[in-house]
């Protein structure tokens, strides 16, 4: 059962964005969120591609002038320099050569950014560069906070118009991991981006006591909660439907760093099943 905290102040959910990118139209999607994200906390926004010597890919980076533009954010032709005079928000193009798992999970390394945004194939499943036979030595770097947003689904901001609206977030939780941090971050979220109030559900699948947990209180959210009994990966995307979720946020076991911890756990088969936006949030080591 919910115990008792503060009101959490004004704190940007995210201070560096990284967008990896394969210039499919499902990366644009994630694209979009990552810039919409990194405008809404002016922060630094890194969109990575990994490639081969004969890829000349730097013609084919999504354009952030010309999305703010069509967002009619920014005057037709603006100059390079306008997203960081209007919006504070630095844009950094990387192309690295290479295996594109192998380089992108070592440039988050280095670069340490706090939200990495990667599009998933629908509900076909993650990334090609996400499947299990990368070395998991690699993944055990990151303890990165990751946004899975699934091509042609029910994202929170819209590629049209830039628009974010986010009414109604789920955060499934369990003894373990420790949903404390994942709690936090939604409620940064929703009080970032929310159309007030934002509807908070937490949700419980199993017998027994509803697991102890501390959730802030505001004026931007309001709490429910919901027990289910059941498969947990079933019942999660089944209450993400019935409420019509805007986000999943999910804790994962961040021992070892998020992606190793997503790896065949209960976030990872949602994220495969649905066509949601996730957000992964490593817990408290």
């Amino acid at each position: 059962m919910p115990g008792p905290v503060n009101s959490v102040s004004m704190i940007r959910f995210a201070e560096s964005v990284v967008h990896p990118t394969d210039f499919s139209s499902s990366s644009h999607t994630a694209f979009v969120h990552g810039l919409a994200i990194a405008l809404l906390n002016r922060t630094r926004f890194d969109i990575l591609h990994v490639g081969d010597k004969t890829d000349r890919g730097w013609t084919r980076f999504p354009a952030v002038r010309g999305t703010l533009e069509s967002w009619g954010l920014l005057e037709p032709g603006s100059e390079q320099a306008a997203v960081f005079d209007e919006f504070s928000v630095n844009v950094k193009k990387v192309r690295l050569v290479g295996d594109p798992a192998r380089e992108t999970l070592d440039y988050i390394r280095k670069s340490e950014p706090d939200l990495l945004v990667l599009a998933t194939e629908g509900r076909r499943g993650l990334a090609r560069w996400l499947v299990p036979s990368i070395g998991q030595d690699i993944a055990r770097r990151s303890r990165t906070m990751t946004l899975f947003v699934s091509e042609g689904g029910a994202g929170f901001v819209s590629a049209e118009k830039g628009r974010l609206s986010l009414r109604r977030i789920l955060i499934p939780i369990d003894r373990s991991p420790d949903a404390s941090e994942a709690i936090i971050k939604a409620v940064r979220l929703a009080e970032a981006v929310g159309d007030a109030p934002v509807e908070i559900s937490v949700l419980h699948v199993g017998s027994g006591a509803f697991p102890d947990y501390r959730r802030p209180e505001g004026e931007f959210w309001r709490w429910g909660e919901i027990r289910r009994t059941g498969d947990v990966d079933d019942e999660i995307i089944s209450v993400a439907d019935l409420i019509a979720a805007d986000l999943i946020v999910m804790a994962t076991d961040g021992r070892n760093g998020v992606l190793d911890g997503f790896r065949g756990s209960f976030t990872e088969r949602v994220v495969r099943r649905t066509a949601r936006p996730v957000l992964a949030v490593p817990a408290p080591t």
